[in-house]
């Protein structure tokens, strides 16, 4: 079966002019042109004019029916006040594609964007390539040939079909490809990871941190990298032109209260004590930028319910105020909580984690990552090199040693890269010569191995703590857990309530005449509901 071709164009009121008289056949007319092409036949000609030209398009027509017979021409009159104000133009082409009857089974169709104003060709393109237009874009052009005689002249120029499926075309889609590339080595710093979870991750950041400008939330462990991927996401869309604001970050950990209010939403003068002007707040700082909350989890019902209207309208009122004020921003939150459990247990809103999760990229702690440990000390070393002003390398030897143990499972990287960040920055401070050796890795493998044993007792006893309370715990402050978990590990090493007692004040029963420090800590225990029988039964 033979398909049949379909054009949409614009008339053009210059070009398919062409004079009068016979005067129209010696010149390049686009329009007319089109449908001689001897490659291309033209079934059907959508001939897009407003009433002003009506003259000129039954010209045309007529002009078509006596070089191209089998050529249709429909007379499409389209009212536009200004030919070249985009929303209207925009408007009645976007118009004009939802109301056409497209048969893409029998049908081919182009849009022919050499004719019509500079506004319309763009309209055309952007309609073409969101899929409103089923069709490929096809442009026209006068011949190059020059004869002395103009009878001999080729009026029908040349043509060239532009389809905007990119793949095909292998030298756009190599470029393309290697732009890729090169944003996710920006996102990535220049290191060349290894891991394979950890790239999928970044490579589907590089595609949304240009894509779109909605709600990013990057979950991972302290120290994963959440704050240096939000920055340099930011730097990212910067370079495109994206955003013409700052990049504005804040642990929301630091922020209780009234000083949580007035350093997000800004304040009014007198809105608390000691409130004597107005403060602006982050989130107008990040106007037209990145607002980076890191762990949001710890932000305040109060202020997550003034932070989803600010996400959503971007219209907030500052603390004590009565006057709405914009920011327009794009929020990247961080967080290393799981969100889910808090929200179901009423600690989190579940409405602004709704709108937060719309992309959610979880980051890999550095134990995950072992394979990317070599090219991160690699990384480290060239930082360190830079800020002091001179190159520091291993040994071969003592990098050898370094690397097996920090990809050993010995290795916790608790602190992940800024604990490998840190150690990198202390055995090139001991280097002399700016040559680290097997002396220096030995004293680090045992400083690293010192401090990861002191972390493992203080999350045993915790998560011993946490068993005897259950679900309770996490509804404790960290002061709390952290104070309850060193209690409940000292009554496990005392044979008696008094002698727990005795251990744990035994600096202010000195200081109290007729102390009993067993009923103290039974008092302490209760809190919680906890008794001697039961810790001590485990």
């Amino acid at each position: 079966m033979v398909r049949r071709t379909v054009v949409i164009g614009f008339l053009g009121t210059v070009l398919d002019h062409g004079g009068r008289g016979q005067q129209r056949w010696q010149k390049w007319r686009p329009t007319v042109g089109l449908c001689q092409q001897p490659d291309l036949p033209v079934h059907r000609l959508e001939l897009l004019h407003d009433s002003r030209s009506r003259d000129l398009a039954r010209r045309v027509t007529q002009d078509i029916a006596s070089v191209s017979p089998q050529t249709e021409v429909h007379s499409v009159e389209i009212e536009l006040r200004d030919p070249w104000d985009f929303g209207e133009v925009y408007a009645a082409l976007h118009d004009f594609a939802r109301g056409y009857v497209f048969d893409t089974e029998h049908e081919d169709y182009l849009v022919h964007i050499t004719t019509g104003t500079h506004v319309a060709q763009i309209c055309w393109f952007l309609l073409t390539e969101a899929r409103y237009l089923p069709a490929r874009l096809v442009q026209t052009a006068p011949s190059r040939k020059r004869h002395d005689d103009a009878e001999a002249r080729d009026t029908r120029g040349s043509c060239s079909v532009i389809d905007l499926d990119l793949s095909r075309y292998d030298a756009i889609a190599t470029r393309f490809a290697h732009e890729a590339e090169e944003t996710v080595s920006f996102l990535k710093s220049g290191i060349a990871t290894r891991n394979a979870t950890f790239n999928r991750v970044i490579a589907e950041i590089e595609k949304v941190a240009v894509r779109s400008s909605a709600p990013v939330l990057l979950v991972g462990p302290t120290g994963a990298g959440k704050s240096f991927l939000a920055r340099r996401m930011f730097e990212l869309r910067q370079r495109r032109h994206q955003v013409h604001g700052r990049f504005v970050e804040v642990n929301c950990a630091t922020l209780r209260g009234e000083m949580a209010m007035s350093a997000l939403f800004g304040h009014v003068k007198g809105a608390f004590t000691g409130a004597h002007g107005e403060r602006a707040g982050l989130l107008r700082a990040a106007h037209r930028g990145v607002l980076f909350l890191d762990e949001i989890g710890e932000l305040g019902l109060d202020e997550q319910a003034m932070l989803l209207k600010a996400v959503e309208e971007r219209r907030f009122f500052p603390f004590g105020g009565d006057a709405e004020v914009s920011s327009d921003f794009m929020l990247i939150a961080g967080t290393h909580r799981d969100l889910r459990l808090w929200v179901s247990q009423g600690r989190f809103r579940e409405d602004l984690y709704a709108r937060i999760n719309l992309w959610t990229f979880a980051l890999p702690g550095l134990a995950e990552r072992g394979e990317d440990i070599e090219p991160n000390l690699d990384f480290e070393l060239e930082r360190h090199g830079r800020e002091m002003g001179k190159a520091v390398r291993f040994n071969v030897e003592a990098r050898r040693a370094y690397v097996r143990f920090a990809t050993s499972a010995e290795a916790r990287w608790a602190g992940n890269f800024r604990e490998l960040s840190a150690s990198v920055s202390r055995m090139a401070t001991l280097a002399d010569g700016g040559r680290i050796n097997e002396k220096i890795v030995a004293d680090e493998i045992a400083r690293l191995r010192h401090a990861w044993a002191a972390t493992d007792a203080g999350a045993a006893d915790e998560a011993d703590a946490r068993k005897l309370l259950g679900d309770r715990f996490d509804a404790l402050d960290r002061f709390d857990q952290m104070q309850l978990a060193a209690v409940v590990a000292e009554c496990r090493r005392c044979r008696s309530l008094s002698e727990a007692g005795r251990r744990l004040f035994n600096v202010s029963r000195t200081q109290r005449a007729a102390v009993n420090d067993a009923d103290r800590l039974r008092k302490y225990l209760a809190r919680f509901g906890l008794d001697w029988a039961g810790i001590a039964n485990g």
